[in-house]
Formats: structure tokens, C-alpha cells, sequence
């Protein structure tokens, strides 16, 4: 399905989710005996030898993970652990466990890993089994380990689970997959240990601040204030592009927006806009489009930050750092 029917049908109304509402429920059925046998034995978890702290979500999407476990890392080094992140590495095309660094192909691993890599300098690790991942990542001399959109992958166990919800969109229509966006139902954000919001919260959950940062220059690394510039284009291959638009229109840009699916896959083609105007695009897109930057691209910081409530929850669940 296209990225706006899917929009339509998860985050509107549209007739095609009635017919895919039996499906929603086989589903739904499936997803809790799986997780069932886990909790059972059943199935077996892995655990590895060092704590793992969950961030995941239970809708389909860019909820704003990402920036939630980059703030996450910079927390846990400044407390003296030495972090490492296992992800799955959407859009890359490896599957083996498999090492990431700053300069790592993007096209190989994926986009956010190797953004995490630029932006924590910590050891990371992808893979399309978490647990493999992870134990490979524990050779590497972390003693804690932060999984990113690990929560349905209960093969690998967890000390602490943090969900992620987009405070905008939230579970859309409410449906499981494929009549909505869920992989899991609402009530299992209930179950996780930390709830956070990428904007307006409830009750029992807490609020993510976001705040866009400097524009750094693709070719010269210079730094900008994004309230430097006027008319721009703006480019978002992410999974909820509106959230990176408004943020540059609230900051007071006049913005030729083109969005593109999560995790889109740029080419020269995508950057030949028409005038001469700066490009502005998320660090996240940015790492893609290194081979082909010019004089008008710039990648826009972005950072997320818990608030200290929340970081204190999740501290006064941890052991001391251990000193390997």
C-alpha cells in the first residue's frame, strides 16, 4: 500500500478497514500467544551478561525513537557506563549480526544506526536477531546495553522497558495490524516500566522536549542557527515527515516541503530542486545523501531530552556501572 493510504487508513477513515478488521483480530490473537509462550518458557529468551534497557514502540512508524535513545546513551556515559545499541538496521540490507561505526554504508546497516554511531561515538551492533546482536555487542566492552525497537523481540530479555508514543498520531485508530498500526494492543504501553511522548502527554506518561539545533553544512561542515535562514526546501524520509516541516515553519522558515517514505532510499535525483535555494534536511536523511551533497544541503540537528523524573525512574533501577 501507498504511504497515504496507509496514512488514510490507519490514521482516518476508510472503508478497507472493516474488511481487514478479522485480520486485525487473528492477529491480535497470534501476538498474545507468542508473547504468552515467552512468559511461559515456552519459547526461550537469551539473556546476556550485561543489563538491557528496551525503547520501542507498538505502532508501525517513526515515533521519534531515535533521538530518545541517543538522549538515553548520553545520559547513561555521563553516569559512568559504557553503553552499546543493538538495533535492527531498517533499510539496510544485512541481517548477520554485524558492527556499525560513523562511517559505516548506510544502504548496508541502515540510517539510524549509523546516526546513532555519529552521535554517541558508542559501539553498535545490528541485526535481524536482537539476541545474537546483543551477545556480540557484549564482547565489545559495554556493560549495558540499550536496544532500539527491541520491545516485540522477547527472544531477547530486558531488564527495564521504556515505550515510545508519538504524541500526535498516538495508536491511530486503535486497530492492530493491518486495519491499523499496532503490533501490540494500547494496553501493553500500560505494562511497559517508562512511558515517554514525543509531544502532548497523558496521565503516567511523560513528555519528550525536542528542540531543532544548529543546520550543519554537508560539504563544510559549517554551523548555522536555523533562524538564520528564510525560504528553503525542506526534504523528511522519516516516519511522520509534517513533525520536521512544522518545526522548521514554528521556527520561522518559509518551506517548500517534500516528504518521502521512512527510510527512503535518496538518489541524486531526489536533491534537484528547482532555484537555488538551501536544502534542509534531518540528520537521519542525511547520512544517505553523503555521496551526493552539494552547496546547498544541510542536515538540521535535532535532540530529545527526558525529563529528569523519568531519568530518575529509570537510574534507581540500575546497578552501579560495573567496571569490566
Amino acid at each position: 500500500m501507498s504511504e497515504p493510504l496507509l496514512s488514510r487508513l490507519w490514521y482516518g477513515e476508510h472503508p478497507l478497514q472493516v474488511l481487514l478488521r478479522p485480520l486485525a483480530m487473528l492477529f491480535g490473537v497470534v501476538s498474545r500467544l507468542r508473547r504468552r509462550a515467552y512468559q511461559l518458557g515456552l519459547l526461550k529468551q537469551q539473556r546476556v551478561s550485561v543489563p538491557v534497557i528496551i525503547v520501542g514502540n507498538i505502532s508501525v512508524g517513526g515515533v521519534g525513537k531515535t533521538p530518545v535513545v541517543i538522549d538515553l546513551v548520553q545520559r547513561l556515559k555521563a553516569e559512568g557506563w559504557r553503553p552499546g545499541v543493538v538495533s535492527r538496521g531498517y533499510g539496510g540490507r544485512v541481517r548477520e549480526a554485524t558492527p556499525v561505526s560513523a562511517q559505516s554504508d548506510p544502504e548496508q546497516v541502515g540510517d539510524e544506526p549509523v546516526l546513532i554511531a555519529q552521535r554517541t561515538a558508542c559501539p553498535v551492533v545490528v541485526g535481524a536477531r536482537r539476541a545474537q546482536a546483543a551477545r556480540l555487542l557484549a564482547t565489545q566492552g559495554v556493560n549495558i546495553i540499550v536496544a532500539d525497537d527491541g520491545l516485540q523481540h522477547y527472544a531477547l530479555a530486558r531488564d527495564f522497558e521504556i515505550v515510545v508514543v508519538d504524541g500526535q498520531r498516538r495508536h491511530g485508530n486503535g486497530w492492530l495490524l493491518p486495519a491499523g498500526p499496532l503490533r501490540e494492543p494500547p494496553e501493553r504501553a500500560d505494562e511497559a516500566d517508562l512511558v515517554l511522548v514525543t509531544g502532548s502527554s497523558v496521565a503516567g506518561e511523560f513528555g519528550v522536549v525536542g528542540q531543532l539545533g544548529q543546520a550543519r553544512h554537508l560539504l563544510s561542515g559549517q554551523r548555522r542557527p536555523v533562524s538564520e535562514f528564510n525560504a528553503v526546501h525542506a526534504i523528511a524520509g522519516i516516519g511522520n515527515p509534517g513533525k520536521f516541516f512544522d518545526a522548521l515553519t514554528q521556527a520561522g522558515l518559509l518551506v517548500t516541503a517534500h516528504a518521502f517514505s521512512d527510510h527512503h532510499r535518496f538518489n541524486a535525483r531526489d536533491l534537484r530542486l528547482d532555484g537555488d535555494l538551501p536544502i534542509l534536511m534531518t540528520e537521519k536523511d542525511a547520512v544517505k545523501c553523503q555521496a551526493f551533497r552539494d552547496s546547498r544541503t544541510w542536515a538540521v540537528e535535532y535532540d530529545a531530552h527526558m525529563p529528569a523524573a523519568a531519568w530518575q525512574i529509570i537510574r534507581a533501577r540500575l546497578p552501579r556501572p560495573l567496571t569490566l
